[in-house]
């Protein structure tokens, strides 16, 4: 008779069907690590999706309301339901939250849920990933692996910026999920030398820059890299599969483009964004360099993240958003090089395509966001938060086998810590009025956990058990000094409405927008939203109902809210209501800031003469005639919403001359009279 030593703390193998192996994990898997996994996962459900209300962003939501209306609007992406313009950006992500509102019908929780789920899923996935790239290793430990993936998971679901924008529907939520999938399939080519799971990493970067376009490309040189040196075929089978992968990347990212600008202009809407009506226009310019080199014509938002340099990340208004952790990511990053990942895999750590995947990811990431000059609002910043969370669970359970291992290399942790907690404790001071008493604790912590793996590696004659309790006093210690402070900033969202123009976690500064020179706070009227013209007009906060489907939301009064002049008050948009007639759409405004209110509240097609910013040169005479000659177009504001020294003069001319200026609606043209 033969018996199976069982390792403590896991289970007997047995055989496990598949729902007990999702629930409980594999037989050999640590008893704690699947249900600490779900504990995570519940904890980040909470966070995304508690106390959901209102329309969010309303530029996206007046899309997805669009969407529900009209499948053209569905498809290219339009902001009403009319097509007669799109949102600047491709509509993979509005198709996920418009394909729920299609089926439940269209509201606060049919919008936003399925982007809590998408960031809960973002959450499990880079679980898998870290896990599994510690499960390659041949001398790995799975207890380790496992311990470096729920650290990862935990970093994730805390950070602060990823609960703020998981609660909105701006494309980031779904953009970071595609990115963290595509990672996971380059990871698993890499460790099981399939060509299979790398054409699907490719595949889920081009649906990513159907997603937010450009940006999803960010990550492309990481995991180039990582397979070019870390593939365990032949070189020229690498630069082979690799071209393969390129040429799945382009097709899945450029499907879109091709058919959109193949499609005739006249039976399309206009590209919002765009200077010359073409998709390819926007992924250059507006969403692509100008992003970069500040040629994007994006409104004045540059300095919504502080001014470009190596510290942006670092200033009063993204650090409490994304840079807890970025010290703690530095000394892994350096550990790891200085001792070499080769060394690292043997002893049990990931294998070198996971140092290289995640850390090329966050370095790529760190050098685009600091440096760009266009417009950077504090939410791009998410897409960091899946390379941080990997290497902070890696670098923790890497430092801390070599502190147990070799007297060499013990300072590594405690220096990862002392850094962190001390980067921690000047982050939350910078605002003292706010959890005052948090930033002595995260500091206290830090000495206690410092002190303690110090002294229990410098002092031999010491018991078993008593380090074993200082480790575990030092351990529990080191966890306070680097996650208490996004913790407590990424609880915040819960306790406030969104803010969709501009989400972000924490107190003030980290809730302001604009920032002075050298990235210095500055602060935003109505705390981060824009001026008037980016307001939340319209709808009813609670159930994401339009004023169509029941007014009187006790709101301001102004329910499509515009630039200077540019207001459209209760009274007007019941006018507009009631003398629509047969027209396709209610009105035409200067700007989507404006329309998006209108359409929201009234559930009718506004036509955005301008776009998003007021600039885009999608409504012209010509045009204009023609909508008014055919009687899809009767009212017109002109010159409304889009800002100081926007809109077109020349349309604005026309319809002074041409069109009657209705009594007692200020700034309002009748062009039927």
């Amino acid at each position: 008779m033969t018996t199976t030593a069982v390792r403590p703390g896991h289970r007997a193998a047995g055989k496990r069907g598949a729902l007990a192996r999702a629930l409980l994990g594999a037989e050999d898997d640590p008893r704690w690590s699947r249900p600490a996994l779900w504990a995570v996962l519940a904890v980040a459900f909470v966070l995304y999706a508690w106390a959901l209300s209102g329309n969010a962003n309303e530029y996206y939501a007046a899309a997805i309301l669009s969407g529900t209306r009209s499948w053209k609007a569905f498809f290219f992406g339009a902001i009403d339901a009319g097509s007669f313009i799109t949102v600047d950006k491709p509509p993979l992500a509005l198709w996920v939250m418009g394909l729920s509102a299609r089926i439940f019908g269209y509201g606060t929780w049919s919008m936003l849920l399925p982007q809590a789920f998408a960031g809960v899923a973002a959450v499990g996935l880079v679980h898998s990933a870290v896990r599994r790239a510690f499960a390659a290793s041949p001398g790995s430990r799975p207890a380790g692996g496992h311990l470096a993936a729920l650290i990862a998971a935990v970093v994730m679901t805390l950070t602060p910026i990823t609960v703020a924008i998981n609660r909105d529907n701006n494309p980031d939520t779904v953009l970071v999920l595609l990115l963290v999938l595509s990672a996971w399939f380059c990871l698993e080519a890499l460790r099981t030398g399939r060509l299979r799971p790398l054409l699907l990493a490719a595949f889920f970067v081009g649906l990513g820059f159907n997603a937010k376009m450009l940006q999803a490309y960010l990550v492309v040189p990481a995991f180039a890299l990582a397979y070019l040196v870390c593939a365990g075929v032949p070189w020229l089978k690498r630069v082979g599969r690799l071209l393969a992968a390129g040429v799945v990347l382009v097709a899945s990212s450029a499907w879109w483009v091709v058919v959109t600008d193949l499609w005739p202009e006249d039976s399309r809407p206009y590209i919002g964004g765009s200077t010359d009506n073409t998709v390819r226009d926007l992924v250059i310019g507006y969403n692509g360099l100008g992003r970069v080199f500040g040629q994007d014509r994006g409104g004045g938002g540059g300095g919504f993240g502080g001014e470009p340099g190596a510290g942006r990340l670092f200033n009063d208004i993204l650090a409490g958003q994304i840079s807890w952790l970025l010290p703690f990511c530095a000394v892994t990053l350096a550990f790891a090089i200085l001792l070499r990942v080769r060394r690292l895999h043997a002893d049990g750590g990931p294998a070198a395509a996971a140092w290289l995947v995640w850390g090329g990811w966050l370095v790529v990431h760190y050098a685009v966001f600091s440096f760009s000059s266009g417009t950077f609002h504090p939410y791009y910043t998410t897409a960091l938060a899946p390379a941080v969370a990997a290497l902070a669970g890696t670098g923790f359970v890497v430092m801390w086998q070599a502190y147990r291992r070799s007297r060499a290399w013990a300072w590594a942790l405690p220096l990862a810590v002392a850094l962190t907690g001390g980067w921690s404790f000047v982050v939350l001071r910078r605002t003292p009025d706010w959890l005052p008493w948090l930033a002595w604790i995260v500091l206290g912590a830090s000495l206690v956990a410092v002190v303690v793996l110090v002294l229990a590696r410098v002092r031999a004659r010491v018991t078993a058990r008593f380090a074993a309790v200082a480790l575990a006093v030092a351990l529990a210690a080191a966890v306070v000094a680097g996650l208490a402070g996004p913790a407590a900033y990424a609880v915040t969202p819960l306790q406030s409405p969104i803010n969709g123009t501009n989400p972000t976690a924490g107190p003030s500064p980290g809730r302001t927008g604009l920032g002075g020179p050298g990235g210095t706070p500055g602060r935003m009227p109505g705390d981060g939203q824009l001026p008037d013209s980016a307001g939340q007009p319209g709808g009813d906060p609670q159930n994401g109902r339009t004023a169509a489907e029941g007014r009187g939301s006790g709101r301001s009064g102004l329910m499509g809210r515009g630039g200077p002049g540019g207001g459209v008050g209760d009274a007007m948009a019941a006018y507009l209501v009631a003398h629509q007639g047969s027209a396709t759409w209610l009105v035409a405004v200067g700007s989507a800031q404006q329309a998006s209110g209108l359409i929201l509240s009234t559930g009718k097609p506004v036509i955005a003469m301008g776009g998003f910013t007021g600039s885009d040169p999608a409504m012209t005479v010509d045009r204009l005639r023609s909508l008014v000659s055919s009687g899809q177009l009767r009212y017109v504001m002109p010159g409304s919403g889009g800002g100081p020294g926007r809109g077109n003069s020349e349309v604005t001319s026309w319809v002074q001359q041409n069109c009657t200026a209705v009594d007692g609606q200020d700034g309002l043209y009748d062009c039927a009279a």
